[in-house]
Parts: C-alpha cells; structure tokens; sequence
C-alpha cells in the first residue's frame, strides 16, 4: 500500500448533522472533527454509530447539516468514494463467491489498474491468503470480518470506517485485526471504529468519540473519559446472612453513599468501587456477617453512558 496523500484528505467533519428516518432521531445535532489516526466511535447499541458511519462513507444524506471528507461534501460523491473504506457490520458478502473473487469484484469496481495485484495484496494483508480459494459461505464469522477488511483496503483508502469489526474473531485473529489498525494509524490514515466494549477501544483509540441516543455526549482523550466512566457512583444489590445488621455498619462509611434495605437485600450507592469492596469485607468480618452475593445494578453500557450524558 501506497499510504496518504496529507492530512487534509483524511479529514472527516461533521457540522451539526442530524439524520432521521420519519419520527425516529438516529443521529441528532453532531458536531465533530476527526483526523489522522484511530478513532474510537463507542456507544450502546442502537445510539446511533451505524448511521454515523454511512453518513460519513456518503451511503446517506444528513436530514440536516453537512459531512465531508477531505473537504468535500461524502453524499454522492465518487471521489470521496475512491479515498474511503467501509466495513459495515452486517454482511455485505455474496456467500456463493470465494473469499478472493469478492476482494477482486471489489478492486473491479474500483476501477484500479491492477486488480489481481491489489487484490493479493489485500488479502495477504488480513492474513486470508490460505483461503482465499473457499467460498465465502465456508467461512467463520471471523473469517467473514477480514475478507470484508480486504474488501475495504483494496483501493488503499485513507479512511477507513469499522462498523463493529471484532465480533466473531477469535483471540488471534482480534489481536492480528488490531495489529494492522494500530499500523495503518500509525501510517497517518483516519481510522474509525465503532465498538459498544469498552475495553477494545481501550486497546486501540487514543481518543474517542461517544455517543449515546444519537448525541455526542463525549469527545477527547480517553484516559479522561475512561476516568469519568470509573468514577461514577455504583450501584450494588448486597445479600448476607444478616443484611439489616451490615446495612446499620455500611450507613456513615466513606465510600458508601447511601443503603437501602430491600425484599432482595441491601441496595448500597458507592462513588468508590475498590475501597467500598475493602470496607465491605472487613465490616462483615467484624461484624461475623456471611457475605452471600454482591452483585453490580448498574453495570450496564446504556448506565454508563448515561451518567456521561449528565456530567
């Protein structure tokens, strides 16, 4: 691969762009700038993240607002096209083609000089060239994710959007993927990913951009909003062999905000989750209390993002 042009064509901006299906918001307001580099898109399911990258790739047109890439507005425009990769996370594969004639049909429609050259390339690039030769509908789902890469890669964008890229791999195929990400990053290429785990933007995205209901409710560093996320207050539901008497000895300690005693157990709010875990140990020794259960409530994604939205 040949690798980019500048930094002006790999800029993606958005300006208050919306799009919405009738009555349905899926995107609502977004102002962004993304550059050279990779980009975490993170956000629960259904926020919104699909439609924002087919925005971008110019596959929709904003109901309101303007999106371009490298300057130039993405809807209906081929020479954005030429410059941009997409993997989309649905199947977008023809399962009667091997995994090689889809790379191939995909460098065809690309018009590219060299088709069989860029299409080996592709392939080796995403480790696929052992079977590249069996039809797609073979395939694992794993497998399925790289060849759609391949497909992406084949004209040598300078962006490239992920929709979702690591679900199905396995652990060698997940670490091979970020690998190649880390260096086409490192490359100077615009790189966005989409992901609703934490932990795989954690591994790839010096910064991020969330969204939550079709809003961006945080943008920057991710350290920092990886710090706003930890240090939200938790919820836990606490059962034990006495739990009245706990919830009297957890009421007044420091990492403990506030003790319900419910039909389930003791309800305890905690801003923080290591010292309450500690304090919640030794008071049940010392009080000679069994711990039967200790269980998050507010562990989900939509939680998280949430408190995001009110800071």
């Amino acid at each position: 691969m040949t690798g980019p042009i500048g930094r002006e064509a790999q800029l993606i901006q958005l300006a208050n762009v919306s799009r919405w299906y009738g009555n349905v918001v899926a995107v609502n307001d977004i102002t962004m700038t993304i550059g050279p580099g990779v980009t975490g898109l993170l956000g629960p399911n259904g926020a919104g993240k699909s439609t924002l990258l087919h925005l971008i790739a110019g596959f929709l047109a904003p109901s309101r607002g303007e999106v371009t890439v490298g300057g130039r507005p993405s809807w209906r425009n081929p020479e954005v096209y030429r410059k941009v990769g997409l993997v989309p996370e649905r199947d977008s594969v023809y399962a009667f083609l091997t995994g090689e004639e889809f790379v191939r049909a995909t460098a065809g429609l690309h018009q590219l000089a060299d088709v069989g050259g860029a299409t080996r390339r592709a392939i080796a690039i995403v480790d696929m060239a052992d079977a590249q030769g069996r039809r797609i509908s073979t395939y694992s789902k794993g497998m399925r994710q790289r060849i759609k890469v391949a497909a992406a890669l084949v004209h040598d964008p300078d962006v490239l959007l992920l929709d979702e890229p690591f679900n199905g791999m396995d652990p060698r195929q997940r670490l091979h993927m970020m690998d190649l990400l880390t260096k086409l990053g490192a490359e100077g290429r615009t790189i966005l990913l989409s992901s609703h785990i934490l932990e795989e933007v954690e591994q790839l995205a010096g910064t991020i951009q969330v969204i939550v209901s079709g809003r961006l409710a945080a943008s920057g560093d991710f350290r920092a909003i990886r710090r706003l996320m930890t240090s939200r207050p938790h919820v836990f539901l606490v059962r034990s062999s006495d739990d009245r008497r706990l919830g009297s000895a957890l009421i007044g300690r420091p990492a403990v905000t506030g003790v319900e005693l419910t039909g389930g157990g003791l309800q305890v709010r905690a801003g923080d989750f290591g010292a309450f875990s500690r304090e919640l140990a030794g008071l049940a020794r010392e009080h000679d209390i069994r711990l039967r259960e200790l269980l998050p409530e507010d562990e989900s994604l939509e939680s998280v993002f949430a408190y995001l939205v009110e800071s």
